[in-house]
């Protein structure tokens, strides 16, 4: 064991993270009701917006368009298929605003458009016409999100 990483804690007061999960109190708005439960942690949505960031920068434009949004779909896909335990809407909304944000941002360096670029390339297109994954709309295909 490492003896740095290892403690004792005492739920529900604190919270820790094991395995990309945060463990802890959480809150249905639905119920009204406080309950012990996980999240994705901050530092794994931080990791893969990083990668996204990666996979955008501006060393990557001579590339084609449909090769990037793919790598991204792939990444994003499996990003959630990890996480997909508990409360996810946040990251995933989190991670989705990014990716956007990223992809609108890497089309306008490659097309040599004047960011922010809205205009061009707004949401709805990054979707249709680009294929991006949105991941929000995953949670309601979610077994227990149906109950």
């Amino acid at each position: 064991m490492n003896e740095s990483k290892t403690r004792v804690c005492y739920l529900p007061e604190e919270k820790f993270e094991f395995l990309g999960y945060t463990f802890g109190r959480c809150y249905s708005m639905r119920r009204g009701r406080v309950y012990l439960g996980t999240v994705p942690s901050k530092k794994r949505v931080q990791r893969i917006c990083r990668a996204i960031s990666d996979e955008t920068g501006r060393d990557t434009v001579w590339q084609d368009s449909k090769t990037i949004v793919e790598r991204l779909n792939r990444m994003m896909f499996g990003w959630a298929n990890y996480f997909c335990l508990g409360p996810v809407s946040k990251a995933y909304s989190a991670v989705d605003l990014h990716a956007r944000r990223r992809l609108r941002r890497w089309l306008c360096d490659k097309h040599h458009e004047a960011r922010p670029g809205y205009k061009r390339f707004p949401e709805a297109s990054l979707h249709s016409v680009y294929g991006l994954v949105q991941l929000p709309h995953r949670t309601a295909s979610l077994p227990w999100a149906k109950a």
